[in-house]
């Protein structure tokens, strides 16, 4: 068996483009069950995976989806991380608004981002599509693309969910948190400001991503000014909003609350995913940690919301996040000690899980 599959990787570079479409969609199912044959001969199958993009659609599609799969392995993940001319054709052909293989494109990208190297993207520039209206930034071009490109809005081919991966992942890097929150000279927006919006979109992978990075970036403490701010960033409603279900509360209770949490349709539904509410209640969390947050918090009272989370949602990670929040919330400012900052940060840190699995 082993040599048969030596010999369907050896067609992958056969000059028939039809043998190489037969050979790499064969070898798709493999990706997953004997990945090990593609690291024979110094991952040179790996190497002519690569190459592939290059071909038609139909043998790239199978070739792209083969890495995806591949990219599993740290060995194989770095060998892509690594290739810089590889990246800058990942990035060349995303943002072609025909490229057929776009979401592909999107999943080994978010993949890739798991390794620390990708950080370099943050520096690449490429010509933008007119059809795109972005700078020559690759990350505002990438941006851009989440934006504009759902649902097949920018690429009828595409829905770029799985950008958000990629934000989440290199919004973990405290040198590149700055850029979600900093004006862009091109169009005069915050990026953060962005993302914000799809924390109830109809995609999973959307909400997911797009969550994690705004926990990820609320670890800047010195933007939680901004992110609580109705002038500002104000992130607090979209974070509030996707751990809200149907619930009625008592007038006093809703009368302090954000606006955007009264009067809500008897129809109104909690995130269905427990680990994107247990996110955002840990993003509450990180906004607990400077004084000003605490009583911000409170005075929009966020409890209620907590508490009905709490009693609803029946999982064990969102119940310690909804207590965790619970007792700092309640607890008096004369018994907050110096060192709880950190450890609140730390306990959050120490709680991140990887998301980007395509």
């Amino acid at each position: 068996m082993a040599t048969e599959l030596e010999e369907l990787v050896g067609f992958i570079t056969n000059q028939n483009v039809q043998i190489r479409q037969l050979a790499t969609e064969a070898l798709v199912p493999y990706s997953l069950s004997e990945p090990s044959v593609f690291k024979a001969d110094d991952m040179r199958p790996i190497k002519n995976l690569k190459v592939l993009l290059n071909d038609v659609p139909q043998v790239a599609e199978h070739a792209l989806t083969s890495l995806i799969n591949l990219s599993g392995d740290l060995d194989v993940l770095e060998l892509l991380a690594s290739d810089d001319k590889f990246l800058d054709l990942v990035l060349s052909f995303i943002v072609h608004p025909k490229e057929q293989n776009a979401d592909l494109l999107a999943m080994v990208l978010a993949n890739m981002t798991k390794s620390d190297s990708l950080k370099r993207i943050m520096s690449k520039k490429q010509e933008a599509p007119k059809e795109l209206g972005s700078d020559e930034s690759i990350i505002n071009q990438l941006m851009d693309l989440f934006v504009k490109g759902q649902s097949g809005a920018y690429n009828k081919k595409a829905t770029f969910d799985y950008l958000a991966y990629v934000f989440a992942d290199l919004s973990k890097h405290d040198d590149i948190r700055a850029y979600f929150v900093a004006e862009q000279p091109y169009d005069k927006v915050i990026p953060i400001t962005k993302l914000k919006v799809f924390t109830e979109h109809e995609s999973d992978i959307r909400r997911k991503g797009v969550a994690s990075t705004l926990k990820n970036v609320a670890f800047d403490l010195d933007s939680h000014p901004s992110f609580l701010s109705t002038d500002g960033i104000d992130i607090l409603p979209y974070i509030l909003l996707p751990i809200t279900g149907s619930e009625e509360y008592d007038v006093d209770e809703t009368m302090d609350m954000l606006p955007d949490l009264q009067l809500l349709p008897p129809d109104k539904k909690r995130d269905p995913d427990t680990a994107i509410i247990q996110t955002h209640l840990e993003t509450l969390l990180l906004l607990t940690t400077t004084r000003p947050g605490r009583e911000y918090l409170r005075q929009v009272n966020i409890y209620p919301v907590v508490r009905e989370t709490h009693s609803r949602v029946n999982d064990d990670d969102v119940q310690e996040a909804c207590d965790r929040l619970v007792q700092v919330l309640q607890r008096d400012e004369a018994d907050e000690e110096p060192s709880t900052q950190q450890n609140r940060i730390t306990e959050i840190e120490d709680d991140e899980e990887e998301i980007t699995e395509v």
